[in-house]
């Protein structure tokens, strides 16, 4: 299991913009994926606590019905409108892609750990000419990439 830790010891910087980005924001969006395969878009709060990233999902809720049939999920940082003018100071979006694994079910609901599998920025270059991605994977390790 990919833990949050791992990111900040892997990638330090990213992890440090990646979570003021989720932490800017209480309700961020996350995708799962309905019975039949297609997505569900809904919101969500998620916390980064004690080296994890975890988060809940209200008792009977879709969400929840939908992580624990295919953990796979998508989790989305709020998001803001670069400023005419100003898109330089824009600070991006980020998402965090992975497994839900449960951590306990109950009356009030249910809590998951995140497996993490990606961690994604998105933002402008220095002088807004350019969107910039950068990801990083256990795997793969950090890559950016620059379009026009």
């Amino acid at each position: 299991m990919v833990t949050w830790s791992d990111v900040e010891r892997a990638e330090p910087e990213l992890a440090q913009t990646v979570r003021a980005l989720l932490d800017a924001r209480r309700h961020k969006t996350i995708a799962t994926l309905r019975a039949d395969g297609s997505p569900r878009i809904s919101g969500i709060e998620a916390a980064i606590k004690d080296g994890e990233l975890t988060f809940g999902s209200m008792p009977n809720a879709r969400k929840g019905a939908d992580l624990r049939r295919d953990p796979r999920f998508a989790l989305h940082s709020a998001t803001v409108d670069p400023v005419e003018g100003a898109e330089a100071q824009w600070p991006g979006e980020a998402k965090v892609s992975g497994r839900a694994i449960p951590a306990s079910a109950g009356s009030d609901g249910d809590l998951f750990r995140v497996d993490i599998a990606e961690v994604v920025h998105t933002h402008l270059n220095p002088d807004a000419s350019m969107l910039v991605v950068e990801w990083w994977t256990p795997t793969t390790g950090l890559r950016r990439t620059e379009r026009g």
